[in-house]
């Protein structure tokens, strides 16, 4: 068996453009597909697969999964960036998927089986205030939800971007979370998206208190900072919200800020979840093997895809590291499915963040997870179980345009880590 071809498809059902990777093969009919997606850079990803990874893997066994893995990872000398990273990703779930459907089985039953039947997941809650919040959680609470993720004004407490329509998961907001309104003083030498660090820092206990007197501590509550705040005043809100019994804080410091993981742990115990913004193994071992976090957040196709993921995996269990791989709307449902394998195949799993699966994300990719209640379950079909159909994906062209939300700045114009 050869490979024959590797080429890129971009679509956006959701309004965010995926980058999902075809591998084809001389077998009739027998092709895998593997998630790639780096949306704000997305057509350099679909260069690197067609340009580079389709020459070079034409004529090859794609059986040869780990060989294949590590002649992409460093055939281009430089490595462990977030283009070539998912660019090899793409490839990698897909070689993955054929073995599977080659099998006859799962992916997850090609590493060693299920440990649970269903993975649970956590939602999305926001809102302009602590009461509306609280709104949407008892929304989440009355569907099932076992756990929600509580922001106030999205990441920075932007609270005057919220809409009643972008509190909850909708075609505008899948994720539930507005990431930013646009830029402000665009007449200025500073446009940006403009938030206050200490105003947000404030906030954010009062509203866990609040959402814990309303509901007591059944349901497990989640928050992530996402590097918006300077690290002692990060130090700070992980101390203050001990009492309210976090599931994880997630993104506390930058990925370059580990030495702040180490203070931070010496000072509070609010469970600690961080990785989606990891690239290179360098970033991620301290962190692990000094066991400075609780969770592993990494974004799979970032990292490299399947084979990596699951060794990190293995890596965090020997050091009681749990899983709780990233997985936004910016994650297609060949990706969504790669997390929800390993979440089924590994002893260490923690949780699993999800989206809402709207409709067009259906049409485009029969077979995608489903969510009941609390839970993502994957189906039984070979492979991920997934399929891309082409002409629905041609229906929703990605439109290009410059990214806003991480022009993220301070009152006084400082630009930070978004």
């Amino acid at each position: 068996m050869k490979i024959t071809r590797v080429r890129s498809i971009m679509t956006a059902p959701d309004g965010i453009t995926l980058v999902v990777v075809k591998v084809e093969t001389d077998q009739d009919g027998l092709y895998g597909l593997g998630c790639a997606t780096f949306t704000q850079r997305p057509t350099l990803v679909a260069k690197a697969v067609d340009d580079y990874l389709d020459p070079l893997l034409r004529g090859r066994d794609p059986a040869n999964i780990e060989d294949l893995w590590r002649m992409m990872y460093v055939n281009s000398y430089w490595r462990n960036g977030p283009v070539l990273n998912n660019a090899i990703s793409g490839v990698d779930m897909a070689l993955w998927d054929i073995k599977g459907k080659l099998a006859g089985m799962p992916v997850y039953q090609l590493i060693g089986g299920k440990c649970r039947e269903a993975a649970m997941v956590y939602r999305h809650a926001d809102g302009r205030d602590k009461e509306e919040v609280l709104e949407n959680v008892i929304k989440y609470q009355e569907q099932g939800a076992l756990a929600v993720r509580c922001q106030l004004g999205g990441y920075g407490g932007r609270v005057k971007d919220i809409r009643e329509a972008t509190a909850l998961p909708s075609k505008d907001a899948p994720q539930a979370t507005h990431r930013g309104g646009g830029l402000e003083r665009q007449d200025s030498a500073f446009p940006g998206a403009y938030y206050n660090p200490d105003a947000y820092a404030r906030s954010i206990p009062p509203l866990f208190e609040h959402v814990r007197a309303k509901l007591g501590f059944e349901l497990f509550l989640l928050h992530d900072i996402h590097e918006r705040l300077a690290p002692i005043d990060a130090i700070r809100m992980a101390k203050a919200l001990e009492p309210y019994r976090l599931f994880f804080l997630e993104d506390v410091f930058a990925p370059d800020q580990i030495e702040w993981f180490r203070r931070l742990r010496e000072q509070s115990a609010t469970p600690i979840a961080m990785g989606e913004l990891h690239t290179n193994p360098l970033e991620w071992k301290p962190l692990i093997a000094e066991q400075l976090i609780d969770f592993i957040r990494a974004h799979i196709s970032a990292m490299g895809g399947f084979t990596p993921a699951k060794k990190l995996a293995a890596l965090c269990e020997s050091f009681g590291v749990r899983t709780a791989w990233h997985g936004p709307g910016d994650v297609s449902p060949i990706g969504h499915a790669a997390n929800l394998h390993l979440d089924l195949a590994s002893p260490n799993f923690g949780i699993q963040e999800v989206i809402n699966f709207g409709e067009p994300l259906f049409e485009v990719f029969p077979g995608t997870p489903e969510l009941r209640g609390g839970y993502l379950w994957a189906n039984e079909l070979p492979g991920w179980g997934v399929d891309l159909d082409e002409a629905a994906a041609a229906k929703y062209p990605p439109v290009p345009k410059v990214v806003e939300w991480t022009q993220s700045r301070w009152p006084d114009g400082t630009l930070w880590t978004p």
